[in-house]
């Protein structure tokens, strides 16, 4: 039954996504605006059948339905509810028909929020773009990705999840936040394309997908920061990024997001970087279907990758021909992309802005590089080779401390033109919290050139945001309004954004420059010291259950609370896996493995310590980027641009996201 559900909810939906696009195309071309509406129709439809197979999927796996091959490949009987649940995505097909639901579901909230203006030829093309990339994931669903596949001998028991994906509960968060922010870059990706097809390449189809962008890169954002967290709390090796494939590829979207977000005010306010922006937007969702070959294909050797499929080919079939339709519709419009205005000093906003873009470019090309150059070269010479953390590091720091420069300035640079005077004003303040940032590093204890700087900008940037901030509430007392117009708004919660990414930028820089890596050899009631912390090893346990096995380390650290690294076995791994245990700190993080359990009762066992200066602050400054990326969704006060842009009697502006 599960299987009959769940194959007719792919069908439904492949059905519904190809039908909406004919249907579309066919009034588009013929210029039939009411049948426009038949979109929220077909959307529903597709969220139906999405949504039918996905609730027929978690029923099969809550049953101990075996039946189906990926429940007995991705299940076990003995496995724990949550976990249970998160196996849906724990595995190819299934993170296929997250997914899917989860675009369904976008469109279906597009159809709702431009009801009114479905008859729009702009949203007309948007929406069949949409029913388009919907219908080749419902595809693979039916084809080579299909999550419904029957055995013909079930088996009594199914082997359960990978050890590593059943080992913490953010791996029921993690992976829908991100498919939260990957997939959603569909939607601007589908009026880029739209206005590209219909010749509205003006800035009012900007303002109907300004928010929806920045809902996706705030999930995206997220999603990164908990994976680094669950990769700080699971892997054991006592960081948080590793410059593994499968992060960049998440990474390369978030990057080429964040500068459009950027970039984009340069064309309401200005009128400039139409062609740009353009490629930013296709350039973040094409990456998004990259990151999902790399991720899916099996052609990385990756923790976080699957296994080899036969969809990797499908996947870079999809990325090539998005690629192509994208170049073709901007060289087809380039007469059209010419832009009204023109920076008129390097040292004004859009000046910042367009070197802030550069470099946003150049470290996702970089990233981009070391990610795909050991598949260039094991395909043109038939060898393997690795990319590995040194050269993303020597590559990626001179980029990132002059991002940290760009943030400080930016902010406080007015447009057009920006005089010494208004300059030193404006940059006088966050001067002095850079010069007190650096200060405070150096009698802590700071030292080495890169991390002194880093600290330097660092305060430089967070005393710019702050003063954007005071300001703006100054602003806000001063015309009658709340105190909460200071930091709702684009600009003002951007500068909340701002904050977050220098309080991580600071984190990872003292994490990475001044930890305390060590491995002790310790017989119960022994300790050791190690980064200024006494680790003291109390002896072991073993815990059978039906799930696992796990041996259990008992570690007083500097006298106080016990803590438990433990080692796990599961039935369906070969090794054991190690779960790490983290005192948690403002200052630093002691961070616990079992490396080498004893090999008998009472005897010595191998301690793994990690002491991570400023850990917990990267974690602290992901949630200020959240919660920044929250109010710049609330409306703030409205700015008239500057730049020209579409009459209020123009269909664009009537699509404004208001």
């Amino acid at each position: 039954m599960n299987a009959l559900l769940g194959t007719a909810g792919v069908a439904l939906g492949l059905a519904a996504c190809v039908l909406g696009a004919l249907t579309l195309l066919a009034a588009s071309l013929r210029h039939q605006s009411r049948q426009l509406r038949l979109a929220e129709g077909y959307a529903l439809l597709a969220l139906a059948g999405a949504l039918l197979a996905f609730l027929a999927m978690e029923h099969a796996l809550v049953t101990h339905d075996f039946s189906l091959k990926y429940v007995a490949q991705n299940h076990a009987r003995a496995t724990p509810l949550l976990y249970t649940i998160a196996s849906l995505w724990g595995a190819l097909e299934g993170s296929i028909l997250l997914w899917s639901l989860v675009l369904a579901g976008y469109t279906v909230a597009v159809t709702r929020r431009f009801r009114a203006r479905l008859t729009d030829p702009l949203l007309g093309w948007a929406m069949l773009t949409m029913f388009v990339v919907g219908g080749f994931f419902f595809a693979l669903m039916l084809g080579p990705a299909n999550p419904f596949r029957v055995l013909a001998h079930p088996p009594a028991d199914g082997a359960g999840p990978n050890p590593l994906l059943q080992n913490h509960p953010l791996m029921a968060i993690h992976p829908p936040m991100l498919y939260l922010g990957y997939v959603g870059f569909t939607v601007p990706f589908a009026f880029c394309v739209a206005a590209l097809v219909t010749g509205r390449v003006g800035e009012g189809w900007l303002e109907s997908t300004r928010r929806w962008t920045l809902v996706s890169w705030g999930f995206l954002t997220v999603g990164i920061v908990l994976g680094s967290w669950w990769s700080y709390e699971v892997l054991g090796w006592g960081g948080f990024w590793a410059w593994d494939p499968v992060e960049n590829a998440s990474f390369l979207p978030w990057l080429t997001g964040t500068a459009f977000i950027h970039s984009v005010m340069v064309q309401e306010r200005r009128g400039m970087l139409r062609v740009w922006n353009l490629s930013l937007l296709l350039a973040t969702f094409s990456l998004t279907l990259f990151g999902t070959f790399l991720t899916r294909s099996g052609v990385l050797d990756s923790v976080h990758s699957f296994t080899e499929s036969p969809i990797g080919t499908w996947l870079l079939s999809a990325f090539g021909v998005t690629v192509a339709v994208a170049l073709g519709l901007i060289a087809w419009r380039g007469d059209r992309l010419r832009s009204p205005g023109r920076i008129d000093s390097p040292v004004s906003r859009e000046g910042a802005f367009m070197a802030n873009n550069v470099l946003f470019a150049a470290f996702a090309f970089v990233v981009l590089l070391g990610t795909v150059f050991p598949l260039i070269h094991e395909a043109l010479t038939n060898e393997q080779i690795t990319v590995g953390r040194p050269y993303f590091d020597r590559m990626t720091m001179p980029i990132g401390i002059a991002l940290l420069f760009m943030m400080a300035v930016a902010p406080v640079l007015p447009w057009r033109k920006a005089s010494h005077g208004v300059l030193r004003e404006r940059l006088l303040w966050p001067a002095w919290a850079g010069v007190a940032a650096l200060v405070l590093a150096v009698a802590v204890g700071a030292r080495g050139l890169a991390p002194l700087v880093a600290f330097g900008l660092g305060g430089l940037a967070a005393g710019s945001a702050v003063r954007q901030v005071v300001l703006a509430g100054r602003a806000a007392r001063r015309s009658g309004a709340s105190v909460l117009n200071a930091v709702v708004g684009r600009t003002n919660g951007g500068m909340i954004v701002h904050l977050g990414v220098v309080v991580v930028a600071v984190a990872f820089t003292a994490a990475q420059s001044f930890s305390a890596h060590r491995e002790v050899r310790l017989a119960p009631q022994q300790t050791a010291r190690v980064g200024g912390h006494s680790v003291t090893y109390l002896g072991a346990e073993t815990i059978r259950g039906a799930q696992k096995t796990t041996i259990k380390a008992s570690v007083r650290i500097d006298g106080g609370r016990v803590y438990a690294p433990a080692l796990q076995q599961f039935p369906n791994a070969t090794n054991a896996i190690g779960t790490p245990s983290v005192r948690w700190g403002l200052r630093s993080d002691v961070y616990l493995t079992l490396a080498v359990a004893p090999q008998r009762a009472g005897g010595a066992a191998v301690i793994g310590v990690v002491v991570e200066p400023l850990a917990s602050w990267l974690w602290i400054g992901g949630g200020l980027m959240a919660v920044g990326t929250a109010l710049a969704l609330v409306p703030g006060r409205r700015r008239r641009p500057t730049a020209p842009v579409s009459s209020p009697s123009t269909p664009d502006a009537d699509l404004v996201d208001a």
